[in-house]
């Protein structure tokens, strides 16, 4: 099994030119469900950011809800679900999603098929926690500028917007897929009714040429 990311570039590129920019999820965690290939985010545990900022926080979910999009393989929905969260976890590709119940059988997650760009009128405004990771990076132009307004449309009065993505600096060229994120492009959520609690620059793994850096964002709902 290879783990090189360039083949999901590769497979994202060939459907951004057929018109498709979002049509490469399935056929890669199809892929990486045969054997063939691997989705290079699904870690299998928590998003270690989304974890250190819970811990930071002493966020507890008793009594409150949570939106866990492009949920991959599950783990950041239950690790959320483990704070006492209800979790709701949504992926535009099945087998993730069909992936994810397999792993943990009966977990209190509910996990469900749907496009963050288009989400079911039901979550408006419903959560009272929505993290968001490595889920923007994928999306370049008018597709992230939609799915940031998705995103700050889903969180409930006097809610939390998470996001963690990768950075760059206003003058850093764009690179390759995933497209890192400037901090104009993280700070857009302000115009869509959120507040910004804080916005830490967070250094990944030394080693990195250039060295990778991540923005770890904290919103809340007006």
């Amino acid at each position: 099994m290879s783990s090189n990311p360039g083949e999901a570039r590769e497979l994202a590129a060939r459907y951004q030119e057929r018109g498709d920019p979002l049509g490469w999820f399935e056929p890669l965690y199809a892929s990486a469900e045969r054997g063939e290939g691997v989705v290079p985010w699904a870690h299998r545990v928590p998003n270690s950011l989304l974890v250190g900022w819970a811990e930071a926080t002493g966020a507890s979910g008793e009594g409150r809800t949570a939106l866990v999009p492009g949920c991959g393989l599950g783990d950041d929905a239950e690790y959320l679900a483990g704070l006492g969260f209800t979790v709701t976890a949504f992926d535009i590709a099945p087998t993730a999603v069909a992936a994810a119940r397999r792993r943990f059988p009966g977990g209190s997650v509910r996990y469900a098929t749907a496009d963050l760009l288009d989400p079911p009128a039901a979550w408006r405004g419903a959560f009272d926690l929505v993290a968001e990771a490595y889920t923007l990076q994928v999306l370049r132009g008018p597709l992230r500028e939609h799915a940031v307004a998705s995103l700050a449309g889903l969180v409930a009065p006097g809610g939390t917007l998470l996001v963690v993505a990768r950075a760059r600096e206003e003058h850093d060229p764009p690179g390759h897929m995933p497209w890192p994120l400037t901090r104009a492009e993280v700070g857009s959520f302000e115009a869509h009714a959120l507040t910004a609690v804080r916005v830490d620059l967070v250094p990944g793994a030394p080693g990195g040429d250039p060295p990778v850096r991540y923005w770890r964002a904290e919103f809340r709902a007006a």
